[in-house]
Order: structure tokens, then sequence, then C-alpha cells
């Protein structure tokens, strides 16, 4: 236990998502040690992300504008929206360049254990989007865990009705992983998703 201002950043510090009490400990000793001007950038990066950053009108992702990069780029195929739950998802589907499709990121996955039910995700603002009838797939690539199978099943009940292409990400085993460390549910998922060989 620190004596004031140090103990208040600690604290602060340890409310962000993935910082525990030692982590908070090391960085808010980190920022004690740097540069009086590092510090006042870092400072200053945190004030410019709150003022500037909002939360695209159309697909939910962080923007600096009323619409997101991707959602302004009249390139983008209109007609295949991929689900995600959080912006950072988006970031990593980007990264491939495999996608040229847009986006909706819902802002989580129904988990109701943390209480989060389909009324507190962008799901309503899906449906407006898919109601004109524009969009022929519905990639859903909420993550593979427990959350987001039961997300990604609601949304497919969901929109069973629309005559939609619906599909989810393949998932399976690594590049450069080993089958015996697998777990039971990704070698089942890698069988159920494998692909002809090309010769």
């Amino acid at each position: 236990m620190y004596e004031g201002v140090v103990q208040d950043l600690i604290d602060e510090l340890g409310r962000l998502p993935g910082v525990g009490p030692k982590s908070a400990q090391r960085i808010a000793f980190h920022v004690l040690q740097a540069e009086p001007a590092d510090v006042r950038r870092l400072a200053q990066a945190l004030t410019e992300v709150k003022q500037k950053v909002r939360f695209c009108a159309v697909c939910g992702n962080v923007a600096e504008e009323e619409r997101c990069r991707v959602c302004a780029d009249p390139r983008r195929d209109a007609s295949v929206i991929c689900v995600v739950e959080e912006p950072k998802d988006v970031v990593a589907i980007e990264r491939t360049r495999e996608f040229r499709g847009q986006y909706h990121v819902l802002g989580g996955a129904i988990s109701p254990i943390e209480g989060v039910g389909p009324d507190d995700l962008r799901i309503r603002e899906l449906m407006a989007r898919l109601a004109d009838g524009s969009v022929n797939e519905l990639i859903l690539a909420t993550d593979p865990n427990l959350e987001g199978e039961a997300t990604a099943t609601y949304l497919a009940r969901l929109v069973s009705a629309m005559g939609l292409k619906v599909t989810r990400l393949a998932s399976g085993l690594p590049v450069g992983g080993d089958l015996e460390y697998a777990d039971e549910v990704t070698l089942g998922r890698a069988f159920e998703g494998r692909r002809t060989l090309d010769v």
C-alpha cells in the first residue's frame, strides 16, 4: 500500500482490463521514472482519444468521423457483412487482407452470467441494416467460446427467415501447432471444417 497519488494511480491502472495489481504497480512506477515529456504525451493521447474518437454510426467500429474508414470506403462490398464482437476484431480481420466487405460490431457477446443479453448488443442496428435486402451474406465472426457461439446461434436463428447466406468462420488447428496438444473441441472443428486439396 502506497501513499496518496501513487496509490491512486495504481488503483486507476488496476481498473483497466487485463491489468492486475502487480502490473498496475509496475506501470505506475514506470510512469514515475519516465521523462516528464513522455508522461505528457501519454496524458495528451488519453485526453485526445476521449475527445476525438467515437463509434461509427453505421457499423459501430471506432472512428474519428461519423463513419469509420471501412464504411466510408466505396470500394467495400456492401452485400457482405462480417459480424464481430469488438472493434479490435475488425483490426484483426483487416490485417489478413482477405475480407473486402463491411463490418458490424456488436459491442460484446451474449453472456447471461455477466448479465449481457441481446438487448445490450447492437443487434437492432444489425437488423435495420439487413432490412433493405441489399445484403446477401452474413459472416458470423464472434469468438469461438461459449458466449461467441451462443451469440452466433442467436443471430443465425434471428435472420433465418431473411433468405441470407449465413456463414461462420472456420475454426480448428493453428498453423505450426501439434495435434497432440489440441483439445477435443478444436480437433473436432478442424475435422468438420476440412477442405479438399487442389493438386
